[in-house]
């Protein structure tokens, strides 16, 4: 221990009672600061090879396990999928209760410490591997619950029966989200299974209400804001820009969703009788929604673009780089031409220009045959993708306003503002981004596509606001997968990718971090 020993004999010493590599470099470097740098130059390069060898053997371990469990997870991924955790619907509570107690269960038999989090509404579950300190920390994002399976004769397979056909796994939840969450379940088992833990810390929050609002989980981030705490979030619940083209979502819009009802005479009437004397409530609301938007398809509401931060002509350039054919794009819809705000590619106008859009629009008789009412009432629900720097409050109080500025005097309005989220966007410095892109070449075999998507994570703007923590976007999904429509479906090798560039992510994140 004094000035004149041989350092060698300390570090070795060191190094064989410690079988953490991530932890033994670090003790390395501090042991090492009080020593002249002459003297530990050698030793020191000596001590990092070791880490990185010792990191790449367990790494190779750890996809050898997944190699060998690639039917078995397969399976396991089948009893989540036959869960019908439908979390908009009261009449499916206990399924939502059922897929937690699913989740938390296996994440116990993937070696981790797992809970329930009870909540106002579904619970969450937590999961975490046996912390080990000084490694980096990752938060993984998903959630258990699905979309209503309706319409249900437009499947040609029953919605929570899954199948295997022509390499896709098709099922509600296949890929949205339960696949993608699943697969970083199974990285972990991996890690676990194969070389006894991750070598980073991995702690998961999985919710049971994103399909209906998360209308809870700021609350129970702000709950539980010490045991989340982490140093990066991961979430797989995006797409890839194509198939066979790795990439990864630098930015999300955000949401303002709404409903509006139109209230006219105090019940149906007969249109032979009254039709031509008082005014339709479907039609003046037909009306209304055709002046939103104006021949160059811009949104009409007074101050709707003045929060708006536009596209830079860098940004605009990366966009035209991309290996986007939109003519496959059209045929793939089967439509003829396609409708963009004026001034902006396809590509802009979906991932980072604002949008106004009826989702549903009703009023009236709609059964088979023919009655020929003027209806009482009729509704719409809109939602508003939001870019960086608007927000769901104030989109949804411009638009209420708009409506109550043109609302005819015939008409009686109601507005509700269901629920929203926020825009985010990705520091495209953070070392986890470049750790996951490098995860990802590692996999696909080429560099990732860094890209913005068009639909909403409202959790990632919560993370940032509420923990602090940037979050990594590492999505294996298709916009072609049929989220929140009948045959969904989740490729199997891009299952498999995404469980392979998950286990890679967390080696680089520790090497990275050493």
């Amino acid at each position: 221990r004094g000035a004149d020993r041989p350092r060698a004999l300390y570090v070795y010493a060191i190094h064989t009672r410690t079988t953490d590599s991530t932890r033994t470099t670090r003790r390395i470097l501090v042991v090492f600061e009080a020593y002249p740098r002459s003297a530990i130059k050698v030793s020191l390069h000596e001590a990092c090879i070791t880490f990185h060898s010792s990191l790449m053997s367990s790494l190779e371990r750890a996809l050898s396990y997944h190699t060998q469990q690639r039917a078995a997870f397969k399976e396991a991924l089948f009893d989540l999928l036959r869960i019908p955790s439908i979390s908009t619907d009261p009449a499916h509570a206990a399924d939502v209760r059922a897929a937690a107690e699913w989740v938390k269960t296996h994440a116990i038999a993937c070696g981790m410490n797992a809970t329930m989090i009870e909540t106002a509404g579904h619970p969450a579950v937590y999961a975490e591997t046996p912390p080990v300190a000084g490694r980096p920390t990752v938060l993984v994002y998903g959630h258990y619950d699905v979309q209503p399976p309706d319409p249900l004769d437009l499947w040609d397979s029953p919605p929570f029966e899954p199948v295997e056909k022509h390499g896709n796994i098709y099922a509600r939840g296949a890929c949205d989200d339960k696949g993608q969450m699943f697969m970083h379940l199974k990285a972990v088992e991996s890690w676990m299974k194969s070389a006894g833990a991750p070598p980073v810390n991995v702690k998961f929050l999985i919710e049971g209400e994103e399909e209906s609002g998360s209308a809870h989980l700021p609350a129970l981030l702000k709950q539980e804001q010490a045991r989340l705490a982490a140093d990066v979030v991961l979430v797989s619940d995006t797409a890839l820009f194509g198939s066979g083209e790795p990439s990864i979502t630098t930015g999300l819009r955000g949401l303002a969703y709404c409903e509006v009802t139109l209230t006219g005479p105090n019940r149906d009437l007969h249109s032979g009788v009254y039709g031509g004397g008082v005014d339709n409530p479907a039609n003046a609301l037909a009306r209304l929604i055709a002046q939103l938007h104006d021949e160059k398809h811009r949104i009409t509401i007074p101050g709707f673009y003045e929060d708006v931060l536009d596209l830079s002509e860098e940004e605009r350039d990366t966009y035209q780089r991309l290996p986007f054919d939109e003519q496959a794009y059209q045929d793939a819809l089967a439509i003829g031409a396609t409708r963009t705000e004026e001034g902006y590619s396809i590509l802009e106008a979906t991932t980072a220009r604002p949008t106004l859009d009826v989702n549903g629009i009703w009023g009236g008789y709609t059964g088979a045959g023919a009655k020929t009412v003027l209806p009482s009432k009729a509704s719409a629900k809109i939602s508003m993708r939001l870019v960086p720097n608007q927000t769901p409050e104030k989109a949804a109080a411009l638009l209420e306003a708009w409506f109550k500025a043109h609302v005819p005097p015939t008409m009686k309005l109601s507005f509700t503002a269901l629920h929203g989220g926020h825009p985010a966007l990705v520091d495209l410095n953070a070392p986890a981004l470049r750790a996951a892109a490098q995860a990802m070449e590692d996999s696909f075999g080429k560099a990732p596509y860094l890209v913005r998507e068009g639909g909403s994570i409202p959790v990632v703007a919560d993370f940032k606001h509420i923990l602090g923590l940037d979050t990594v976007l590492l999505g294996f999904g298709l916009n072609s997968d049929a989220i929140h429509s009948p045959n969904e479906h989740f490729g199997l090798d891009r299952f498999h990718l995404g469980i392979e560039t998950s286990i890679r992510f967390m080696a680089r994140l520790a090497e990275d971090a050493a």
